[in-house]
């Protein structure tokens, strides 16, 4: 089995050991199917159905089209390795909004490169980011974007300029509550910010028969 957040330790190496100790740990933990539940305090797009209108390009599994407080969220996990042996991890968010739910998924890649992973957006991965990744003072993970591309068939158009996303993420830890903390926003050079969620969240079960920590002890003897 793979570590769940392997993809970011290769990325990491050396300063992985600056995460929070109850970060790392999770991190380390091996599960090859991982899930966990928290709520957005706020979570979305304030664009409502317009941003539905990129659906034919993008594909489905990246539009977000409703915006509200409260939400609660679901992360459902597929930790694995590519054919070259690089660290794998494929994500589908479930934002339960009132009244409908939506899902946004990425497969994200460590590129063997320091700090760099790839991530392809969407059920097509049609939106291909490279995203630093870094430790903060307190912490937390945190990721940004360097470069973003549209991949059509056999075509990659980099965005660059006016066409550009900036995604930054913080993925932390709060002490108090015994919980993680999660903390995105993507914004446009133009239309601002086009999507975002904040909130917190925890793992499930820790105890499932396919999860371990990286070195063989069930999780709940941690």
């Amino acid at each position: 089995m793979t570590a769940r957040g392997a993809a970011f330790l290769e990325a990491l190496g050396e300063q992985a050991q600056r995460l929070h100790p109850e970060i790392l740990a999770q991190m380390s933990v091996e599960a090859t199917r991982d899930s966990a539940e928290g709520v957005f305090a706020v979570a979305g797009s304030r664009f409502g159905r317009v941003a539905g209108l990129a659906a034919p390009v993008i594909g489905p599994g990246l539009l977000v089209t409703r915006f509200a407080r409260d939400v609660p969220f679901r992360i459902d996990t597929v930790s694995g390795r590519s054919r070259a042996g690089r660290a794998t991890l494929d994500t589908v968010r479930e934002f339960r909004f009132p009244g409908a739910t939506q899902h946004v998924t990425d497969r994200l890649f460590a590129t063997g490169h320091p700090g760099i992973v790839q991530n392809a957006l969407g059920v097509r991965g049609r939106v291909q980011m490279l995203e630093h990744c870094s430790v903060t003072d307190e912490g937390a993970l945190r990721m940004s974007t360097r470069a973003v591309a549209l991949r059509l068939g056999r075509y990659r158009i980099p965005l660059r300029g006016i066409l550009r996303i900036e995604v930054e993420l913080v993925d932390g830890w709060d002490e108090a509550r015994r919980r993680r903390t999660i903390d995105m926003r993507a914004t446009s050079p133009v239309l601002g910010t086009v999507l975002e969620y904040r909130g917190w969240y925890r793992y499930a079960d820790l105890t499932a028969p396919d999860v371990t920590t990286s070195g063989g002890v069930p999780a709940a003897d941690q």
